[in-house]
């Protein structure tokens, strides 16, 4: 969605008048929808929305409005106490009235939006006007003063560190309350540089964001915190209780708030759910299709009258990929799809790839079931340059860009060297090789140009380093994919991204009943094929678990994951025994 000129493309203006301000209030999607109002934080205006809201427009009815004194909106006069947060309460009340007479409205705030919400939410003349509240980057003033006085009253070394550390993030708010000099630095110099500093430290997006009403948005802005934060510190309310149900969003890698700050907040919200995102503190214009997956999820469950905590991915590592976006290629089958299917169970979003359109459709099909908040299926040869290049724009546009990538399809192919054509040879490559490059070029690069981090699986083999007669080309293929790991490991590391290569070893897949046995007649590949997978059968070591070992791999980062006894064996072999390796790839495979 673009913005131009402090105005959103295709939103419908209107002027709320409240308290001696009028407040831009613009407005998407269908009034007859349940109410989404978007509050922004500092130094932001609405706009800051502008994705997230285009995500949301076509379910909901989204508003978003600029705060008083910032974009469009006027200021009030004087600045001194004109931003106190029950004038700002008025402005929500207004808002609301004007937009959704009839209906409670769902507030989600970011930074002093969410400052401001949790104002909203615990003040007993807004009860009835607000359905749920989805808060990220910014906490209570009251809980913060009370987790303050926590740890000052009873100190321990944990919770002096604590005190130490939210201090030292908090050094812009002492900053904020010296006079003149923050306006001078924002209609200044400051206010010049911040887009730049935007895009270098969060990697927002040179998108038209922020606009030019910027530098007086941020000077009048600079009063939120004098008008605020030392009195609630000092005198926090003891009634501060949400009631409306709560969802947390909290950015790990927030460069101004801890995580710790919200450790106690069950207390204050008692219908709260979490979710945490390994992204910085600007998340509207960072992951803005993550936050409307999880805003839209949220609204649902509260219209629908679910429980929230019944929202929440309960699966193995949801607190780690919940409302991720993972791609998994060779996704129709085997651990192509049992993997999507663990990623669905953490709560992840699935883009379930595979040339089979059918089996990639009900993989999507499943994974919602299983418990992914969106999935899709998508058909493509990955193979083909150009086809997975429209891939990932299409992705990227429609589902946000993807946090982890599995590089899971592949093709079997055995026989000896001379009796493998040059023809087995492009197949195998293709698919298991070049399948595995394009995924890590194009999927990878827009990991890369977000900034904000993300992980590359790639499947090799345990034939990757365990030699065989029998599979040159197959075993080739995977030791490319293992040693192209190993490379982009070290290139991306700087950037926060993480790359495993998956060695499997013997699992119970249909790959064995489609694998080109080369330099035999129809008749004896059938056969070939059909004793392999009885082999294979019996070894019942099933794509479950190999689909378990890729999270494990993705939480802790591991480089190579050697999955069953005979692939860990055979790594540890090829270390310190490659002699013996090598001995017994000369020997005549069973078959």
């Amino acid at each position: 969605m673009s913005v131009t000129n402090g105005t959103i493309e295709g939103a419908r203006e209107r002027w709320v008048r409240t308290g001696g301000v009028e407040l831009c209030v613009a407005e998407l999607g269908d009034e007859s929808q349940p109410t989404v109002v978007l509050v922004h934080g500092y130094p932001d205006s609405k706009e800051v929305w502008s994705e997230v809201a285009e995500r949301l427009a076509d379910r909901f009815h989204v508003v978003l409005y600029d705060v008083r004194g910032h974009g469009r909106s006027t200021a009030p006069a004087p600045l001194r106490g004109g931003f106190t947060l029950e004038k700002l309460t008025d402005d929500f009340l207004a808002v609301a009235d004007a937009v959704s007479p009839d209906r409670p409205v769902h507030l989600v705030g970011h930074d002093w939006g969410s400052v401001q919400g949790w104002e909203f939410a615990t003040v007993e003349r807004t009860e009835g006007r607000i359905a749920s509240f989805t808060s990220m980057s910014g906490p209570s003033l009251d809980h913060f003063g009370h987790w303050i006085k926590s740890r000052m009253s009873r100190p321990t070394p944990r919770k002096v560190a604590q005190l130490m550390g939210q201090g030292a993030k908090s050094w812009y708010v002492y900053l904020l309350h010296t006079p003149v000099l923050p306006e001078l630095a924002w209609r200044g110099p400051l206010g010049k540089r911040w887009p730049k500093i935007l895009q270098r430290v969060e990697k927002v997006p040179a998108d038209g964001y922020p606009t030019a009403s910027l530098p007086q948005d941020a000077a009048h802005g600079a009063w939120l915190y004098r008008d605020n934060v030392r009195a609630r510190l000092r005198r926090p309310r003891s009634d501060a209780y949400a009631h409306v149900p709560v969802q947390l969003i909290t950015p790990l890698d927030d460069a101004f708030l801890s995580p710790k700050l919200y450790a106690e907040l069950e207390r204050w919200a008692p219908q709260l759910i979490r979710r945490t995102l390994p992204a910085k503190h600007w998340v509207p214009r960072t992951r803005p299709d993550q936050l409307a997956a999880w805003i839209s999820e949220f609204v649902r469950a509260n219209e629908d009258g679910t429980p929230a905590k019944d929202t929440v991915a309960t699966g193995p590592h949801a607190d780690r990929f919940a409302g991720q976006l993972v791609l998994v290629t060779g996704a129709a089958s085997g651990i192509g799809r049992a993997t999507a299917f663990a990623f669905a169970e953490a709560g992840a979003r699935i883009v379930a790839v595979d040339r089979d359109a059918e089996g990639a459709h009900r993989t999507a099909e499943m994974s919602r079931l299983i418990g992914a908040p969106e999935a899709w299926g998508e058909v493509v040869d990955v193979g083909d340059e150009q086809a997975m290049e429209k891939l990932a724009e299409k992705v990227a546009l429609e589902y946000g860009v993807v946090d982890v990538l599995v590089n899971n399809a592949g093709i079997g192919l055995s026989g000896s060297f001379f009796a493998t054509t040059a023809e087995d040879w492009k197949k195998v490559l293709d698919v298991n090789l070049w399948g595995v490059i394009h995924g890590c070029r194009v999927f990878g690069r827009q990991m890369a140009e977000r900034g904000q981090g993300g992980h590359i699986v790639n499947m090799a083999s345990a034939a990757a380093y365990q030699p065989s007669r029998a599979l040159p080309a197959y075993s080739t293929s995977k030791a490319a994919v293992l040693m192209l790991s190993e490379c982009l490991r070290a290139e991306l590391a700087g950037q926060g991204i993480g790359v495993s290569a998956i060695c499997p070893g013997l699992v119970n897949t249909n790959i064995t009943s489609t694998t080109h046995f080369a330099g035999t007649d129809a008749t004896e590949e059938r056969r070939l094929q059909k004793k392999t997978s009885r082999l294979y059968g019996l070894r019942n070591f099933h794509p479950e678990k190999v689909a378990s070992a890729i999270l494990r791999a993705v939480v802790k980062n591991q480089a190579v994951v050697p999955v069953t006894p005979e692939a860990r064996g055979a790594h540890l072999m090829s270390r310190f025994a490659p002699r013996t390796l090598r001995a017994i790839a000369r020997l005549e495979p069973p078959l």
